[in-house]
């Protein structure tokens, strides 16, 4: 249920929408096949497919594999410093379930919407955070980082970036992400000052600034696009992609959260309708879709009616889809005169169409030939192989 509280906080700090009913449209035809001169490589939470993500070891080694820009989510601490943490939950990448000193730090809040129990970086003051250490997210990765690295700030991010350009003789960008911006606003830690603040003082004010904002929210990014020139993009989410190719949504993956707290009945499919990518462009430089809305794949089904496994390993998983014509979101987002980036690429074959064969830049080269301007990948040497052909 919503409370009065969110919807305070947020028209507080000066969120807005538009309330207008959209009908999406996900048409399965050709996208230009026209690649960008330049395709910007994101270094996804840094080069966390072989680092514990958003550490400055991960950072730097996306910088080291020829990422263009590094990927920082930013969460906000008890004493009001931004770092660099996926969610404001810790336990799923540090240490902090095993400390016994935070034991009681423990605790349930609602996260858009939704009872969460763990421990929050909003209860912990940065000298707290500084003890903690980092670990890999996925179990199916290397472990053997896990323990060794701090949580880095925004700001420490921001100096790497710098020192890595000085170093190398090419700009290397910063393109954070606020996190859950009404739950950090209803904690009384609003995101969106404290970060232009930051980008301020680093001299990054300007849409030539080597920055990018985004988030999956849209009343923020309006916010922030009365306040900077720096260029923003909206985050388009979805909780799942079905057997045949569509894409799902469940909450709380099924639209921005300010669309809950404002009763706006529009979902992410509309954000990346012909309309809703309109809409965007009145506020946002570009517009970053999870990828199934440029290009699914759809599960082959036996007469049984059961999915089949092509590759016949007992399980069933990505690389028993096979991919199905782009859909026209690249194209009217050019129409609408946004940029269009997408996420999450990875390397491992289980996340991989069956069209792919195993191989990672077989994908990158089918989504960077749809005319794409940027991708986010946790393989930051594997997407500059595919672009650079080294």
């Amino acid at each position: 249920m919503l409370t009065k509280t969110l919807l305070t906080v947020g028209c507080a700090v000066g969120f807005g929408l538009v309330a207008s009913a959209i009908t999406p449209v996900l048409a399965q035809t050709a996208a230009p096949a026209v690649a960008p001169q330049t395709l910007l490589i994101v270094g996804h939470r840094g080069a966390s497919g072989y680092r514990p993500e958003h550490t400055l070891e991960a950072y730097k080694l996306a910088i080291e594999q020829g990422a263009d820009f590094i990927e920082p989510d930013l969460v906000a601490t008890k004493d009001g410093v931004l770092i660099a943490r996926h969610e404001p939950m810790m336990s799923g990448t540090t240490d902090v379930a095993t400390r016994p000193e935070f034991a009681s730090r423990k605790t349930t809040r609602k996260v858009d919407g939704v009872d969460t129990t763990d421990w929050f970086a909003g209860d912990f003051t940065l000298a707290e955070i500084k003890t903690l250490r980092a670990k890999q997210a996925f179990a199916d990765r290397d472990q053997s980082h896990n323990g060794r690295y701090q949580i880095p700030t925004f700001q420490e991010v921001i100096e790497l970036a710098k020192s890595e350009s000085a170093r190398l003789g090419r700009t290397i960008g910063v393109y954070p992400e606020t996190k859950h911006p009404i739950f950090h606003a209803a904690i009384g830690l609003a995101l969106e000052d404290r970060l232009l603040d930051t980008l301020k003082a680093a001299g990054w004010t300007e849409k030539s600034s080597p920055v990018i904002i985004q988030s999956f929210e849209t009343a923020n990014l309006k916010y922030l696009r009365g306040k900077t020139q720096v260029r923003l993009f909206q985050l388009v989410d979805a909780d799942d992609v079905d057997k045949d190719g569509g894409i799902v949504l469940a909450a709380p993956f099924d639209k921005p959260y300010d669309f809950v707290v404002t009763g706006d009945k529009r979902t992410f499919k509309d954000l990346v309708s012909a309309e809703g990518l309109k809409e965007i462009a009145t506020y946002a430089d570009g517009v970053a879709p999870w990828k199934p809305y440029l290009m699914a794949g759809k599960q082959v089904v036996g007469q049984d009616g059961k999915p089949q496994d092509l590759n016949k390993d007992g399980v069933i998983d990505e690389r028993d889809r096979v991919l199905l014509p782009p859909t026209d979101v690249v194209r009217n987002a050019r129409a609408a005169g946004l940029q269009i980036h997408s996420w999450t690429f990875r390397s491992e074959p289980k996340r991989l169409a069956s069209d792919f064969k195993g191989d990672p830049v077989a994908e990158y080269k089918a989504f960077m030939a749809l005319g794409i301007d940027g991708l986010f990948t946790d393989f930051p040497d594997v997407a500059v192989k595919a672009r650079d052909g080294r």
